[in-house]
């Protein structure tokens, strides 16, 4: 492994995980097409799905770790939304990074495909009045809140992702959840998902431990530095950020599948 490759894969987790933080996600949406594609048109070797699907189940830990200790003060984290939830997608994304090994490359890009369009579609749904609830008054379907939770957890667990791309328009869609407190707490959930996800490919061996290693270090600086910037940007702004970010993604990787 030279030194361009080094390189290459510290800067694609540090954007990744810069914006990760700013928008609440795990980063995964935005670093697993960039492992797939970037590093080959530097001339460099290619990763195959279930290594970028492993790599990026590792490196979502440490960011969103990052991310959470960043929005720790202020009563952004949702902590009743963070237990139905957190449990919930728990379970799912063990189901789901375990059961990844049994898939081709193929069948783990389709499901993350599908994510994604999901995902971009919600993100278009007009979300009037949001932000105009007071965190200490936020209220939620708890039920319906966990249910959804199980599903996207098994998803992510699929494609090393921790899911929070689904989560957030989830939350402010369907749940109705203020959008900074939608970007803290998902961090949050997304953490508690990456455990599965991460133990999951670790156990089937689908995890590259050098450029996982890379990431982690990229992760670390770069989450807390995106989730305080995402503090002082305008909540309309981030929520154009990220559909935009998930739309071009779904948009590459359905090109790709077609």
């Amino acid at each position: 492994m030279d030194l361009t490759f080094l390189l290459v894969i510290f800067l694609i987790g540090f954007i990744g995980s810069y914006i990760s933080g700013m928008v609440g996600i795990g980063g995964s949406i935005i670093k697993y097409p960039m492992l797939l594609y970037i590093p080959p048109l530097f001339g460099l070797a290619a990763f195959s799905a279930h290594e970028v699907s492993g790599i990026s189940a590792v490196q979502v830990f440490f960011a969103t770790i990052g991310g959470v200790w960043a929005y720790r003060k202020g009563g952004y984290l949702n902590k009743k939304l963070i237990i139905y939830m957190g449990s919930a997608i728990l379970i799912g994304s063990l189901i789901g990074s375990y059961g990844s090994r049994f898939l081709t490359e193929g069948g783990i890009n389709l499901v993350y495909g599908v994510l994604a369009l999901i995902a971009a579609v919600m993100m278009f749904v007009p979300k009037k009045g949001l932000d105009d609830i007071p965190l200490d008054q936020v209220k939620f379907n708890k039920w319906l809140a966990a249910f959804f939770a199980l599903i996207v957890g098994i998803g992510a667990g699929i494609v090393g992702a921790a899911g929070a791309f689904l989560l957030v328009p989830i939350m402010l869609v369907v749940l109705k959840i203020p959008t900074r407190m939608t970007i803290a707490t998902s961090l949050a959930i997304t953490f508690i998902s990456s455990i599965g996800s991460t133990a999951g490919k670790l156990a089937t061996g689908q995890v590259d431990y050098i450029p996982a290693a890379i990431m982690i270090i990229a992760s670390l600086i770069a989450s807390p530095l995106g989730a305080a910037a995402g503090k002082r940007v305008n909540t309309k702004i981030l929520q154009v950020i990220l559909a935009v970010l998930i739309l071009t993604t779904s948009i590459k990787i359905w090109m790709d599948i077609l």
